[in-house]
């Protein structure tokens, strides 16, 4: 976790300075300080510069014109009165100014400071600077890409992994919903979706699948293990209320239901009106073997056949795309099938 460093969030005590023999005290008002350290015109020039950007003390020289030590002795004495904030970032440390988390005092200060700094014409060039400093962050970027678009696939997947995109999209979904994970089996799906809706209801009408499932849920922490139930039933017969599902999702699971049309029109009896389906399954194959060693029912699903049972269950805004195969996968063609549960009957 990133973590700022900074003095402005908190307002501060004015500073006691003594003059003239120890029994006689003094407070010295802070702004006196905030003063002193904005004499020095480099400082305000540092701070027009980092006001609302970060930049690391290199950007800074180059902006400036000024040697690094120089720039990290001014830049120390702002931090520790407390105009800046700073963070790592890998070998680097990246510094800016927030004007809005300042105390009282110095709000008003750096107007009035920030006002007469930036009419000088040293600080006109050091903007000018500035640009160029910042188009050469782009332009390192573009050259990154340019030199490497040929192979940029193969080290994303190799940096993030083959799903990483993929996963995150899970985030577009509504935090409010309740999903129906409906033919769970292992929970691998309620584990993904957990962390980005309100709350997932998985079904199965395994037994040993959902014990399956309730040992990977195990893992997930007491917040969102509170947010998935695990229920036993049939698609045919779902143990959910009427209207109980925002979205509901059956994964590769309709091959194996005696009569599809029937178990759509359960699925849609517990959507709310307008919640969303997700169906993925096998496209039409002929692998006679799966009848046989996994108990499918259905040689994939014909796309008219499909539309059909979604269309007499009070489905609409139906929508059957074929997925991108893997070359490393062994199985049938796969497709995503979309729906909304009709608003009115």
């Amino acid at each position: 976790m990133v973590v700022f460093s900074g003095r402005f969030t908190q307002p501060q005590p004015s500073r006691i300075h003594l003059f003239g023999n120890d029994s006689m005290a003094t407070e010295r008002p802070l702004i006196l300080d905030h003063m002193a350290t904005l004499a020095d015109p480099t400082r305000g020039r540092l701070l027009s510069l980092l006001e609302r950007r970060e930049l690391a003390v290199t950007e800074l020289c180059s902006a400036l014109q000024l040697p690094q030590s120089t720039v990290s002795r001014h830049l120390k004495v702002l931090f520790d009165d407390g105009w800046l904030l700073a963070r790592r970032d890998g070998t680097s440390r990246l510094y800016r100014m927030e004007p809005e988390g300042m105390e009282g005092a110095a709000q008003p200060l750096w107007q009035l400071a920030r006002e007469q700094v930036g009419r000088t014409a040293v600080a006109e060039q050091d903007r000018v600077r500035l640009r160029s400093v910042l188009a050469s962050r782009r332009t390192r970027s573009r050259e990154f890409f340019s030199s490497t678009a040929g192979q940029w696939d193969k080290l994303r997947r190799e940096l993030f992994g083959v799903h990483s995109e993929v996963a995150a999209l899970l985030g577009l979904l509504d935090s409010d919903w309740v999903v129906g994970d409906l033919g769970c089996g292992t929970g691998r799906l309620v584990e993904a979706l957990a962390p980005f809706v309100g709350r997932v209801v998985a079904v199965d009408a395994s037994a040993q699948m959902l014990e399956a499932a309730r040992e990977r849920l195990n893992g997930l922490d007491s917040g969102l293990a509170g947010q998935v139930e695990l229920r036993q039933g049939e698609l045919e017969a779902l143990p959910l209320a009427t209207a109980e599902l925002d979205a509901a999702v059956l994964l590769l699971v309709l091959h194996h239901v005696v009569d599809p049309g029937e178990a759509l029109a359960e699925v849609a009896r517990a959507l709310k009106p307008g919640g969303r389906l997700l169906i993925v399954d096998m496209a039409p194959h002929e692998r006679e073997e799966y009848r046989h060693e996994m108990g499918h029912l259905w040689l994939g699903l014909p796309a008219e056949r499909l539309s059909a049972w979604l269309r007499g269950a009070e489905f609409e805004a139906v929508r059957i795309l074929p997925l991108p195969p893997d070359p490393r996968a062994k199985g049938p063609a796969l497709f995503a099938a979309t729906a909304r549960r009709k608003t009115t009957d």
